[in-house]
């Protein structure tokens, strides 16, 4: 073996020295930029979306799906606790990847609805924010996976916080 043959065996046998950086703790967040950008939905609602948000009654909230795979699907949140994931057994069941098992719920006390992420790996977003928990106010937009919804409460409930 010549000299420059032994040379390289030498390296291949030195074990990797090369420090680490980071801890070994790693997050890894599926999709695509596009899908971490906020875009507001708020004003083009539907006929139909109107009155079925007109219809709702007291202590009710309605999330409508903007975009995602199930883009139109409705959803009554009229419950104290709402399970949102992949799991079959959630209330709102989202068959995609980028939904965790049990992704979030969303917690009714007395007309105030809440989120509270439930330790998703691509986390839960209220108007373009990642949050662990918020309140959800009328109109704010929701992200959990691919999945954009919108949160409507009541007419009655909004008439009832605003004094009418």
């Amino acid at each position: 073996m010549d000299e420059k043959d032994r040379d390289v065996d030498d390296i291949r046998r030195e074990p990797d020295r090369t420090p680490h950086s980071g801890s070994s703790d790693t997050t890894q967040t599926f999709g695509h930029d596009l899908d971490l950008s906020f875009v507001p939905f708020g004003a083009d609602l539907t006929a139909v979306e109107r009155d079925a948000i007109q219809a709702l009654p007291a202590r009710a909230a309605l999330l409508l799906v903007r975009s995602g795979p199930t883009a139109g699907a409705r959803y009554l949140l009229d419950t104290d606790v709402t399970t949102i994931g992949r799991h079959p057994e959630a209330d709102i069941f989202f068959d995609d990847v980028t939904v965790s098992r049990r992704h979030a719920e969303i917690t009714r006390t007395g007309s105030v609805f809440e989120i509270v992420d439930q330790r998703s790996l691509n986390g839960t977003y209220v108007n373009g924010e990642r949050v662990d928990r918020a309140v959800l106010a009328d109109g704010a937009e929701l992200r959990i996976g691919k999945f954009r919804l919108n949160f409507f409460v009541s007419p009655l409930d909004r008439a009832q916080a605003h004094g009418a």
